[in-house]
């Protein structure tokens, strides 16, 4: 077979349906690049699992004096303000009672790391995270809590830890940090489920355009093929020009989706995200230039399918 040949058949069939494949590049384009971002987003919430899976403590909260009673409920950096404390009936807890709280821990075989935190600890941390805080001035040492801070082996057995030692005397509050973040984690898997759902729809939509097109051109061309056919010539040779059709358009489809995915990464990611979310360490361009050319084999593999099957019924003599 002449590349010759094959190229000027492409050129003609690309000429005589310019419209419809103008609408398939586009098609592919948003297509892939709905893939790029889920994949994206699945490696984002992939390195923020493992990121914030190795920093999540379970912190354990004691009774301070002004728990008794009607006591004090915590607040970020373990001050109080006006609650019901109802594990702190008989006050502040004892080095006792805090001793055997750790060592039930210790016990369950479920603790990497101990961390505490004594109330004058807390009150120099709440000051550093919060200096204009207006309630500063009258916020002393009593105000805290001691608390011990939790780094389990697992972040998933917070439940063990919460059920063991959540009601004993002395003990006022257990917070997981999981909590805190399970929010964040759920907005982002249902972005990508969205993304995933967009990229399904938009994936349809390209298959019948790519079908439609081939069908187009192969009516087009149906006496070229025809005779092509009476001379002898093979399936593969009469089907080649309108695979690499489709096969062209998807490449431009993913070379407009991969410059779609780095402005994206560039000017929403880098420019913006990075600027206003601290929280957060997005990815890099590492997994950008990963996905790029997964991209282009999905686009080749569709589109090449899609005219494949559509022919057949065009090669039946």
């Amino acid at each position: 077979m002449r590349a010759q040949f094959v190229m000027s058949e492409i050129g003609i069939g690309l000429r005589r349906n310019l419209t419809m494949t103008i609408a398939v590049v586009v098609s592919v384009a948003l297509s892939l690049a709905m893939v790029g971002a889920a994949l994206l987003l699945n490696a984002q919430v992939r390195d923020m699992r493992g990121y914030w899976g190795d920093k999540v403590e379970v912190s354990i909260f004691f009774c301070n004096k002004a728990d008794a009673g009607q006591g004090a409920a915590t607040v970020p950096g373990g001050a109080s303000t006006d609650a019901i404390a109802p594990n702190c009936a008989s006050g502040a807890a004892t080095q006792t009672q805090m001793d055997t709280v750790r060592q039930q821990l210790q016990k369950t075989g479920l603790v990497e790391k101990f961390y505490t935190e004594t109330p004058a600890q807390a009150l120099d941390e709440f000051k550093k995270q919060d200096p204009k805080n207006p309630l500063i001035p009258s916020l002393t040492a009593d105000s805290f809590q001691n608390s011990l801070r939790v780094k389990l082996t697992d972040p998933q057995k917070y439940q063990v830890v919460s059920g063991l030692v959540g009601g004993q005397p002395g003990v006022k509050e257990v917070q997981d940090q999981n909590e805190v973040l399970k929010p964040l984690f759920n907005l982002l898997n249902g972005a990508q489920i969205v993304a995933w759902i967009i990229m399904g729809v938009m994936a349809f939509v390209t298959v019948l355009l790519i079908v439609n097109t081939v069908r187009v051109s192969a009516f087009s061309r149906k006496r070229e093929t025809g005779i092509m056919r009476l001379v002898g010539a093979s399936n593969y040779y009469v089907q080649m020009p309108f695979i690499a059709e489709a096969a062209f358009a998807a490449v431009v489809g993913a070379a407009l989706a991969s410059a779609m995915l780095a402005v994206g990464k560039y000017l929403i990611i880098d420019r913006f995200l990075s600027q206003q979310v601290k929280l957060i360490t997005f990815i890099g361009w590492g997994p950008v230039f990963q996905v790029m050319p997964l991209m282009l084999l999905a686009g080749l593999a569709v589109s090449s399918l899609a005219a494949f099957l559509t022919l057949r019924k065009y090669l039946r003599v």
